[in-house]
Formats: C-alpha cells, sequence, structure tokens
C-alpha cells in the first residue's frame, strides 16, 4: 500500500529541501545574513545566526505561499 501525500507534506518537504540550501554569512558587525539562491529573493538578516535562521524560515514560508497565490510555479528541483 502506497503512502498518500497531502499538499501540507508536499510543501514541507520543499521548504525543508529549500532551507537546506541556505547559505549564511557573518558580517564584520557579528551579525548574519542568509539567502536561498534557487528561492530568488529570499534572504533575512539577524543580530544572530539562530535568530538569522528563524528569520529566513519566515521570509521562505512567506515567498513560497505569495508565489503559490500569484500562481508562480514552484517548478526547480531541490536537492
Amino acid at each position: 500500500m502506497g503512502v498518500r501525500l497531502g499538499a501540507r507534506d508536499v510543501l514541507n518537504d520543499y521548504l525543508m529541501a529549500a532551507r537546506r540550501e541556505a547559505i549564511y554569512e557573518k558580517f564584520e558587525d557579528g551579525t548574519f545574513s542568509g539567502r536561498i539562491p534557487t528561492c530568488q529573493g529570499a534572504v533575512a538578516f539577524g543580530a544572530s545566526l539562530s535568530e538569522c535562521e528563524f528569520e529566513l524560515r519566515s521570509t521562505l514560508e512567506d515567498w513560497v505561499l505569495l508565489g503559490i497565490r500569484l500562481g508562480h510555479p514552484l517548478g526547480h528541483t531541490l536537492a
């Protein structure tokens, strides 16, 4: 018997795969930036790495939901 994935499972898998591609940089002042190259415009900043990770996760969720609402394809493959 196959496993049936719901929309929530597919979205969660997509978000997890995108977060694995995140690139973080530490600036000279000790703050951080994070971005996901395959999700153009998904960028966040934070005073600490954990704050930046949290902000990027939130930005990514908004990025995906807005893309869905606007009818943009999320067709690129995430590793």
